[in-house]
């Protein structure tokens, strides 16, 4: 997840105010047929276009499963219960007793104005769990069932793919990995310090192993996380504790490509120097050896506590352009003081006339926002190519699995 600067002290913008206006009638069509709009459709095949980190917000009123921690509904807990607040807004979902549903139905609603082919992949979220298998509701922000995620991409095939998330030290982990492989999970996702698994831990390794047996990538939280709480695991976020699954085999997609905070240079040894965590990042995608394996995944790179040098150098590093891939973080697009299309202008990524158009879009479909917010950045004459937000070939190799099982030996 990408972060709530809001409640977590970071910089934000009051530029189109606090709130997300959540304008219910469709998306405009002269906003639609506006030129920044169209330009950032060339190139793109629709069907290739997988928003591969969409969230399924919600508080448990529909029947569904989702769970989230009291503290979130607590006065006393103002930080949680402030960006609960701000998670409901930005996707629109604040009538009681129906923010389940009504997250789906506007979900659907920004989708909608994409071309037919176009599609998001939610995430599924598991709970945290202890070095001893148990599972930890008091370490747990929030849980969205493998279950609800699989159930809503088999109502809605033509706009939906999902991610389960099965934490690698649950009695039950290759079983419950094996049954989201059969319901069409095309990936695993973890937030190492919100979930408590360290990645670099070699009590992860059986399920390294099954992932590579059933070709899934693992997408993974890189970098420091302000959204969710992790407390004394934050290290679990470090970029270069990847080197353990990368070096088994596995495919692995770092989100936000670690793209904030800092972590200890454990190539160093572990008591190395504090590094960036977007260095880090940096270097592992410059070993030969991970280049088939190792992917960076681009959402939240837009937001106000990210610095400038890592978009632009994003950008400009064209020859990773075929090893990044497109996210939003949905929610967080509508999260309106967290993106500010005016400091892009300022930096000279973005044109006065596109910041106009991006604000008035956000309003009605922060999805398509975030889409033609990237699709717009320039650095150096340089933008994301098209191949960034061909997102699908990641998660449908040629070789994939198609009927999988495991036995026990």
């Amino acid at each position: 997840m990408g972060t709530l600067g809001i409640a977590g002290g970071c910089s934000f913008s009051l530029e189109d105010g606090i709130f997300n206006p959540c304008l219910t009638e469709t998306t405009p069509k002269r906003l639609l047929d506006d030129g920044v709009v169209t330009a950032s459709w060339q190139g793109i095949d629709p069907a290739k276009l997988w928003d591969c980190h969409v969230h399924v917000a919600g508080v448990g009123d529909g029947n569904t499963g989702v769970w989230i921690t009291p503290q979130m509904s607590s006065v006393l807990h103002p930080v949680q219960n402030l960006q609960r607040r701000f998670y409901l807004n930005a996707s629109c979902t604040e009538r009681e007793g129906r923010v389940d549903e009504d997250f789906v139905t506007r979900l659907l609603q920004c989708l909608d104005v994409f071309p037919s082919g176009a599609k998001a992949m939610l995430l599924a979220f598991d709970f945290h769990y202890d070095e001893k298998g148990a599972r930890r509701e008091d370490l747990s922000s929030f849980f969205v069932p493998n279950r609800y995620a699989a159930e809503l991409a088999q109502r809605y095939p033509d706009r939906f793919e999902w991610i389960c998330s099965v934490h690698p030290y649950r009695a039950d982990a290759i079983d419950e990995l094996q049954w989201s492989v059969r319901q069409g999970a095309r990936a695993v996702k973890w937030l190492p310090s919100a979930m408590g698994m360290d990645p670099a831990s070699p009590k992860c390794d059986p399920f390294y192993q099954a992932l590579i047996r059933f070709n899934l990538p693992l997408l993974t939280h890189g970098g420091e996380e302000e959204a969710v709480a992790s407390g004394a695991t934050a290290e679990f976020n470090n970029p270069l504790r990847l080197r353990r699954p990368l070096d088994q085999g596995v495919r692995v997609i770092i989100a936000h490509c670690a793209s904030l905070g800092e972590s200890i240079d454990t190539d160093q040894g572990p008591d190395g120097p504090l590094r960036e965590n977007f260095e880090l990042f940096e270097r592992l995608m410059n070993e030969a050896r991970y280049e088939r394996q190792l992917f960076g995944e681009i959402s939240a790179l837009t937001q106000a506590n990210r610095e400038e040098s890592v978009v632009a150098t994003l950008i400009r590093r064209v020859e990773w352009h075929p090893r990044l891939i497109d996210g939003s973080d949905y929610p967080l697009p509508g999260v309106i003081p967290l993106i500010s299309p005016r400091r892009f202008v300022k930096q000279g990524f973005l044109t006065e006339t596109q910041a106009e158009v991006l604000s008035e879009i956000r309003g009605y479909n922060p999805l398509l926002f975030d889409f033609v917010l990237k699709r717009s950045l320039v650095s150096g004459g340089q933008r994301f190519t098209p191949v960034v937000f061909k997102s699908r070939r990641v998660f449908e190799p040629p070789s994939r699995v198609c009927s999988v099982s495991l036995r026990k030996n």
